[in-house]
């Protein structure tokens, strides 16, 4: 699966509704938006850490040295 990322920040990609999670994390502004399968993108602003849902479960992703 091939994901462009355009000059503002948007994601586009041809299968985007076969995307279960996606991140697309922004360390200047501390900012995550967070794209689920069927759902409107979630924007965080400067969370800690960020859940892998039921897609990764189990899974959290430490965000303190990426959002310095």
């Amino acid at each position: 699966m091939t994901i462009f990322i355009d000059s503002a920040n948007k994601i586009q990609h041809s299968e985007l509704k076969a995307l279960q999670l996606g991140w697309l994390l922004d360390p200047m502004a501390k900012r995550v938006k967070i794209y689920r399968q069927g759902q409107a993108v979630e924007t965080l602003e400067n969370p800690a850490t960020l859940s892998g849902q039921s897609v990764l479960p189990g899974f959290v992703l430490d965000l303190s040295r990426v959002f310095r």
